[in-house]
């Protein structure tokens, strides 16, 4: 006999921490309220009047995030002293994810500044002042603390 496949389906969060999560079996939608699980687990475990049992991965992201692998650099800026060597993971218009190798201190709230260069035709340059939201093993994921600077840049790279 072989084990049921485990299915896991993505549910984009509106502004109103409501979300439609469908049936990936049935198709037979539900409106749930979801803001209580915005700071906890983004995946939830939901049974359907069908007895279909699946997984549902619960995206609060408000923009498009890039994959990418590139190199850069970070300095603390709040607290000071710390420094080194990054790979940027993934880029939106709202923030970046890096990783870290080696030892670091970095924590929630923690204020950066980011240096790196796009790969796109121009090479751009960007340096980006960001917050620290989350650290998880030698992921970081940080928000931008600017919007406007370099948007237009920021913008061309994420449509290509």
């Amino acid at each position: 006999m072989t084990e049921p496949m485990e299915i896991t389906v993505k549910a984009f969060v509106r502004a109103d921490d409501t979300v439609t999560i469908v049936c990936p079996v049935c198709k037979s939608p539900k409106n749930a309220a979801v803001g209580a699980f915005r700071d906890k687990s983004h995946y939830l475990k939901v049974r359907c009047p069908c007895e279909t049992v699946f997984t549902v991965h619960l995206e609060f992201r408000q923009h498009y995030r890039k994959l990418t692998d590139l190199p850069g650099t970070f300095r603390s800026i709040n607290p000071s002293g710390m420094g080194g060597e990054i790979h940027i993971k993934d880029i939106s218009v709202s923030g970046i994810g890096f990783t870290f190798s080696g030892m670091h201190f970095l924590e929630k709230g923690h204020t950066l500044s980011l240096s790196f260069t796009l790969d796109d035709k121009k090479k751009t340059k960007l340096t980006k002042e960001v917050v620290v939201q989350s650290v998880i093993g030698d992921f970081v994921g940080c928000r931008f603390v600017e919007q406007q600077a370099y948007q237009k840049e920021l913008g061309f790279y994420l449509k290509g």
